[in-house]
């Protein structure tokens, strides 16, 4: 069953874009070489200091397999990039629920 990690963050309207392409070029990078990461979207508010990160993942075996001294070297990498400027304001875990079709 798919997993999603969803990510909210508040970051000043004007680095928005820089936040997104930063976040590409560091967490996607990294993630991209674990077994199991399906890939990312970016979800942007109507307010431009909020955008949501979802990662979707195979199981919620793959993504806990991430080793934590490889999270904690990519976020340090990325608020550097970032000069911390940014808020991780929320988080979640959801699974996708597939629906059976009955041809009704």
């Amino acid at each position: 069953m798919v997993v999603i990690e969803w990510l909210k963050f508040r970051v000043a309207a004007e680095v928005r874009e820089f936040f997104i392409q930063k976040d590409e070029a560091i967490w996607t990078t990294m993630l991209g070489k674990y077994p199991g990461f399906l890939g990312k979207e970016v979800w942007l508010s109507p307010d431009p200091r909020e955008l949501v990160i979802i990662v979707r993942w195979e199981t919620k075996e793959d993504w806990d397999a991430i080793p934590q001294d490889a999270l904690e070297e990519t976020e340090q990498k990325f608020a550097i990039a970032m000069n911390s400027a940014y808020d991780l304001i929320e988080t979640g875990e959801y699974q996708v629920r597939k629906f059976l079709h009955h041809g009704i």
